[in-house]
């Protein structure tokens, strides 16, 4: 089980959990993030992670890429098929700047990739922005359920109460930011949605992500749902598409 790094709570105290083979680096982070309030649990290895998570269920889960055994993408994808976490924020913390490492990384479900170094005070504030976005992702749950089509044409059901997306009759379990991008194209067929405000509304105009971010996640959706629903329109944004 990970190990915690805090003496005290307080009444608005946030779960971080840190995850790195580098004991230096979950110390150094720990105490920071400790001197701030927040409640931190520390894993050395993947395994832990997912289980001191599942555990303590945190507010959010900071993670290097780069360990040994299951390493930080293999462990958000677990992470990530685990309901109980479907609210928490996973950020990437690593010194892997390469583009295909941020790629895999989103496509593992990650909401954020922060390269190191970073200087403290700039992580605090990278922090802070991430919660926030936790809080607007657990602030209520919409029950209504979206149809794609119309009587026979009906093949695509977004279920937002359960948080899963039917397709012909099958349950698909879909990564956070995939269900919200598709929970927003659903939402008004036929609008075309620019990017800027993709980005704002799935994930939160406080967070700078990389510019393929949202190509990522449509092409990982359209593999998931087929190519008819989401429409490009170059160098305008996308829209989802009845039939």
């Amino acid at each position: 089980m990970g190990n915690l790094i805090s003496d005290k709570m307080t009444h608005d105290n946030y779960k971080i959990l840190l995850v790195d083979d580098e004991p230096d680096i979950l110390e150094f982070l720990g105490y920071n993030l400790k001197k701030e309030g927040y409640e931190v649990f520390t894993a050395s290895s993947g395994n832990e992670a997912i289980e001191t998570a599942l555990a303590e269920l945190p507010h959010l889960v900071l993670m290097d890429v780069m360990m040994p055994g299951k390493d930080g993408v293999e462990t958000c994808e677990e992470m990530r098929t685990h309901s109980q976490l479907d609210n928490c924020v996973i950020a990437f913390l690593t010194a892997r700047a390469e583009d295909y490492s941020q790629i895999a990384g989103f496509e593992a479900g990650a909401d954020d990739y922060i390269n190191k170094p970073i200087k403290p005070k700039v992580l605090q504030t990278r922090i802070k922005a991430l919660l926030k976005r936790y809080d607007k992702s657990s602030r209520g749950k919409d029950t209504v359920k979206t149809k794609a089509g119309t009587g026979a044409n009906t093949d695509l059901i977004i279920d937002k109460e359960r948080f899963v997306v039917i397709k012909k009759g099958e349950e698909l379990t879909l990564p956070k930011k995939e269900f919200k991008l598709l929970a927003l194209l659903m939402s008004r067929p036929e609008k075309v949605f620019g990017r800027e405000e993709i980005f704002n509304l799935v994930w939160g105009d406080d967070i700078v992500v990389g510019d393929r971010t949202i190509d990522v996640h449509i092409r990982k959706l359209r593999e998931k749902i087929g190519d008819k629903h989401i429409k490009t329109l170059k160098g305008v944004g996308y829209k989802f598409v009845e039939g």
